[in-house]
């Protein structure tokens, strides 16, 4: 058992849990979009506040919930540890040597990035999550479920209506894109998995995804604000 957490607690072992993670926030990331997306649906919030209600009552949801949680203390935990230690040691930002696009203003400050994406990931929870959970947050009925769930349509509705609350979310959608377009071809170099051939495919990957999830999510306060629905 020595060896493991030897490994675990050594730079590789935190690179790798990095890159791991990292891949994990990723796919939360793209459900957690297509969740959101309810919100652009026209119907008083009773699509988004059903879904809201589902990933709150599923047991199983609840259980990889706490566990994204964790995954994202964790992920920050670490990004932070790296940085501190690669920054002692050759007095740079920590980035995945041998990457193509290192010297890449991203690549140079993912631990930047990565606090600020962390303390958007406060805000956002403590707006809707925290407000949701031990807030006096009304009931409506839901007319599928045929039961009463929390109205979190009409916090996140009036948030929206803030444009300052929107400005700040889009902020938050650009950091994530900066974070994204070199994290992820970073967490395939860190695992080991690079080839002339298929590397150009996963950086193209990377930054389709880099582009396409933050702007799913900009779009979100954005049309919201404007009284534009989608669905």
């Amino acid at each position: 058992m020595n060896w493991i957490v030897n490994f675990l607690t050594s730079s590789i072992g935190r690179k790798l849990i990095m890159s791991l993670t990292g891949l994990f926030l990723i796919l939360f990331l793209v459900v957690h979009l297509a969740g959101n997306l309810q919100l652009l649906t026209n119907d008083g919030g009773e699509a988004f506040n059903t879904y809201a209600y589902f990933m709150t009552h599923n047991p199983l949801i609840k259980f990889i919930s706490y566990g994204n949680y964790f995954f994202i203390i964790l992920h920050a935990v670490i990004g932070i540890l790296l940085y501190f230690k690669n920054r002692k040691a050759k007095g740079s930002s920590y980035a995945v040597s041998g990457s193509s696009d290192e010297t890449s203003w991203s690549s140079k400050n993912m631990a930047l990035l990565g606090t600020l994406i962390l303390a958007f990931i406060f805000i956002h929870m403590g707006d809707f999550w925290f407000k949701m959970k031990f807030g006096n947050m009304p009931d409506v009925m839901s007319a599928s479920l045929g039961v009463p769930v929390k109205d979190l349509f009409t916090r996140v509705s009036t948030a929206f209506d803030n444009p300052v609350l929107v400005i700040i979310y889009l902020i938050g959608q650009v950091v994530l894109a900066f974070h994204l377009w070199h994290g992820f071809a970073s967490a395939f170099q860190t695992l080991g998995l690079n080839h002339p051939k298929y590397t150009p495919i996963i950086q193209g990957v990377g930054k389709i995804i880099a582009i396409l999830i933050p702007l799913g999510f900009a779009l979100i306060p954005t049309l919201h604000y404007l009284d534009i629905y989608l669905f």
